[in-house]
């Protein structure tokens, strides 16, 4: 008994020693009577929490004191947004009502916590409406932006103690994490809390890569330290002799930019060069900013060659989330690229601590770019029309896209994502302007509506009275604005056209004397293999469907009806159908039972693979990859479609995989690599393409293996093979995290 009072005393202690961290981070922003304020949220949460754990055994009220932490000092928020922090999970799990917060703290602290409460459930694990309820998320968002910060807050300290949950859980909360928490705080300005979320999700991801990238890293440290004080040490002098003060460092990149870096380029670790930025922030008067960065921008590429690509001005023309900065890349001393960012104080703070920054230095009067960007927030928001998983994709394209500044003819400037076209910036005009357009004059040259434009363009838009929006119109359209207005008045057009089809169906189905209702339209659609009612009425109206079809609907005895996905219990019988003795390789589902299942053809995955099901509704279950690239998006919108699956000891099965190869094209490479994959690995090959142009050698082959093993076994020998340079499975990432030898 004496231990646990013990325990609980040293746990009393780290509380107390834990709000106190707290308060120190709150002072920058305190006033009169803040500290009191956070002294009784603190008491309540206390209070309200006393009983409960967290999964790690820890007391619960950590949580809420840490959450609290990120919000003061990693996003520099004041002490109404600290009181909601630490309050933020009260009203949902104890008897506190919103009333008894609004008595205590007033009515700002009560709705924030309202907005909160709402959207705590919003990526609850087994939800079933995740684009909806992230559409309900940011409707708080375009009433007060903190809670979205909270919420942030919330979710990054969620990340850091993961290690406790379950490997299922792990991996959905990752997924959502990067599909839609990451690009969130990338947009309001976040990048240190960003690339730190991005971080956490691939530690769960993909933990092999992650752990192989931190050791490169690690192991290199001093290496990189030794380079960039002998790149910043010249900088340091001239800044000094012409009086500019500044602060220089090297800042490395974060672990997942790295592991894209090396996706996209195809290459191994050792060939990724810009493993850091250097950093240059200077402490200048705000009338000298603009001046001072140039200055230190003309120093840096006196010493180093700069690459006339890579310069990147945010300082003119600052990004739509506030983002100000110089980049540009040079040519070390040792003959690599170092990307270099020149920016002052101020724009440092709002590149780390975004929004709460951007208000803390902006004028009462002045728009900035996120106000714009939310009240665009609240446009698409507005559009009752939209689909929930529509509005989501759209919503999440244009979190992370860069801008591009365009002209009107009179010279405004309007801001618009990178390959946005002539008609995005139509749309972005006026919703009337974009669905009569017909044509643009970009820098006074006639160009069609799918023109991507680039920056500084100076665009006029052509319209036509007898112009309406066109299907193919979304195929080239980026902007959330422009994509749910052209689905809007499409849908208006189908649903006109929708209405002379219910009288021919209704006719067609009296003569088959079939009842006219929901329940035989549901029925219809599905067996026509057609997501809405709408769907079926606007393709009889086509005359795309007719009588002998309906004939044979009736003739068939499909009856399945067509629900509304809402529950896992939907896909219970799916899970409870055993298939024989061919599919004991993968256990399924929570009891991990032997389930009848497809091998998802985008991600082709093999025994050894860290896999999930996904319920799928007309296909069974499938299994992908975890880092399928289509497995985070799956994750986060059906998380209740996605089942455990374990690989199980298999028999010789062998499964189709495949392999790119590069290389020098030497005399006889072909038949050393056939020799390798048949003879000494006794592998079945089922296709082989080659391609070879000036002595590049790139090949493509179709190999059976049996398990990730057997096929990283093949790829370490055939990296052997002389001329070969690099081998990877292609049909995801690369698999050659390490230079081939």
């Amino acid at each position: 008994m004496s231990e646990l009072v013990i325990d609980l005393e040293a746990e009393k202690k780290e509380i107390l020693k834990r709000y106190r961290t707290l308060l120190k981070a709150c002072k920058p922003t305190m006033k009169k009577g803040d500290k009191q304020m956070i002294r009784n949220a603190f008491d309540m949460a206390l209070e309200s929490h006393q009983d409960m754990r967290r999964k790690s055994g820890e007391p619960y009220i950590y949580h809420p004191i840490a959450v609290a932490q990120i919000a003061a000092q990693e996003i520099g928020l004041g002490t109404t947004s600290i009181v909601c922090a630490l309050l933020h999970d009260v009203v949902e799990d104890t008897d506190i009502s919103l009333e008894d917060i609004e008595h205590v703290f007033g009515k700002k602290v009560a709705t924030i916590i309202d907005g909160l409460t709402k959207i705590s459930g919003v990526f609850d694990y087994d939800s079933s409406l995740q684009a909806e309820n992230f559409r309900k998320m940011l409707l708080t968002l375009a009433d007060d932006v903190r809670v979205i910060l909270i919420k942030l807050a919330d979710r990054l300290h969620n990340m850091r103690t993961m290690d406790f949950m379950p490997r299922d859980k792990q991996l959905k909360i990752s997924s959502e994490t990067i599909y839609l928490y990451a690009p969130l705080a990338h947009r309001l300005g976040l990048y240190t809390m960003k690339s730190e979320l991005e971080d956490l999700s691939m530690k769960y991801m993909e933990p092999e890569t992650y752990k192989y990238i931190a050791q490169q890293l690690n192991e290199k440290k001093t290496e990189r330290e030794n380079f960039i004080r002998d790149f910043i040490g010249p900088i340091n002098e001239i800044l000094e002799e012409q009086g500019l003060k500044a602060d220089l460092y090297g800042r490395p990149k974060s672990i997942h930019s790295i592991w894209n870096k090396m996706r996209k380029k195809n290459i191994p670790f050792d060939e990724v060069y810009d493993l850091f930025a250097i950093r240059i922030i200077l402490n200048s008067k705000p009338e000298n900013e603009k001046s001072d960065c140039w200055k230190a921008y003309s120093i840096v590429t006196d010493l180093y060659h700069p690459n006339p690509d890579r310069l990147r001005d945010w300082i003119s023309s600052p990004k739509a989330n506030g983002y100000e900065s110089l980049h540009t890349t040079v040519m070390g001393p040792r003959g690599q690229w170092v990307e270099v960012q020149i920016r002052t104080k101020r724009m440092n703070e709002i590149a780390e601590k975004g929004f709460a920054a951007h208000w803390k230095y902006k004028e009462p009067s002045a728009d900035s770019g996120l106000d714009l960007w939310i009240q665009k927030v609240r446009e698409m928001l507005s559009n009752p029309e939209a689909n929930a998983l529509d509005f989501l994709d759209d919503f999440k394209m244009n979190l992370f896209s860069d801008e591009i500044f365009i002209f009107t003819p009179k010279g405004a400037l309007i801001q618009l994502p990178i390959e946005a076209t002539a008609l995005d910036f139509a749309f972005e005009i006026h919703t009337d302007i974009g669905t009569s357009c017909i044509g643009a004059k970009v820098n006074h040259k006639l160009v069609p509506l799918s023109y991507k434009l680039q920056n500084g363009d100076q665009v006029e838009i052509i319209t036509s009275s007898k112009q309406s929006p066109k299907e193919d119109w979304l195929s080239f359209v980026v902007t959330a604005k422009a994509k749910s207005k052209i689905k809007s008045a499409l849908k208006e057009e189908k649903r006109k056209i929708a209405e002379d089809g219910k009288e021919i169906l209704e006719r067609k189905l009296r003569s088959l004397k079939i009842t006219y209702n929901s329940d035989n339209l549901h029925k219809l659609a599905y067996y026509f293999k057609l997501h809405t009612t709408l769907d079926l009425l606007y393709n009889v109206a086509k005359g795309l469907i007719d009588v002998k079809q309906l004939k044979e609907f009736v003739a068939s005895e499909k009856t399945i009806e067509n629900k509304p996905e809402k529950t896992e219990s939907t896909f219970d019988p799916l899970l409870k159908k055993v298939k024989g003795n061919d599919s004991d390789t993968l256990l399924i589902g929570e009891d991990l039972q032997k389930i009848d299942y497809k091998l998802s053809t985008c991600c082709n995955p093999i025994p050894g693979d860290d896999v999930f099901g996904f319920v799928t509704v007309g296909d069974g279950i499938k299994i992908h990859r975890t880092n399928c690239p289509n497995a985070a998006k799956l994750m986060s919108n059906y998380g209740y479609r996605v089942v455990k699956a374990k690989w199980n000891s298999q028999k010789e099965l062998a499964f189709l995989t495949g392999l790119k190869i590069h290389g020098i094209d030497e005399v006889g490479l072909i038949n050393n690599l056939t020799t390798v994959i048949s003879s000494d690995f006794k592998v079945n090959m089922r296709s082989i393409t080659v391609d070879s142009d000036q002595g590049i050698f790139e090949g493509s082959i179709m190999v059976f293996v049996n398990d990730t093993e057997h096929l990283d076994n093949l790829i370490a020998k055939l990296k052997q093979v002389k001329g070969v340079t690099s081998v990877t499975r292609f049909d995801s990432q690369p698999i050659n995290l390490v230079k081939a030898s």
